[in-house]
């Protein structure tokens, strides 16, 4: 049963990629509004896969991913990172400290539940 921590501090956002997930069979959402948030939960639940959108105050999910991918515990745990549509800078980024791969949006639900399966 996959625990999916949902990091995006756009509530209708949020909502989406949940709802997109939740057709996962016994997937439990687990949503965070921020980086700080998600390490939060991080630190409480056991994750299997982190979908972060990268734009959020705080802390972004770049810093997010380099925080996870710098702990032991965590480390292994698969990240995409969501991002706005042809941020090829971030991207790259993304992938060179970490993620496991990138979605852009606006979201294609069908390609993010193919990414999702993939790593879990």
């Amino acid at each position: 049963m996959p625990n999916i921590l949902v990091v995006e501090d756009s509530p209708t956002m949020r909502q989406l990629i949940s709802f997109a997930i939740k057709r996962i069979p016994e997937s439990r959402i687990i949503e965070a509004t921020d980086g700080i948030d998600a390490l939060k939960k991080l630190s409480s639940e056991k994750i299997d896969i982190i979908l972060a959108d990268i734009n959020m105050p705080m802390m972004d999910g770049l810093k997010l991913v380099s925080l996870v991918r710098n702990n032991p515990s965590y480390q292994n745990i698969p990240i995409i990172v969501i991002t706005t549509e042809g941020a090829e800078e971030d991207k790259k980024r993304a992938i060179s400290i970490g993620a496991n791969a990138y979605l852009t949006k606006p979201i294609q639900t069908q390609e993010l539940m193919k990414l999702v399966n993939s790593f879990l």
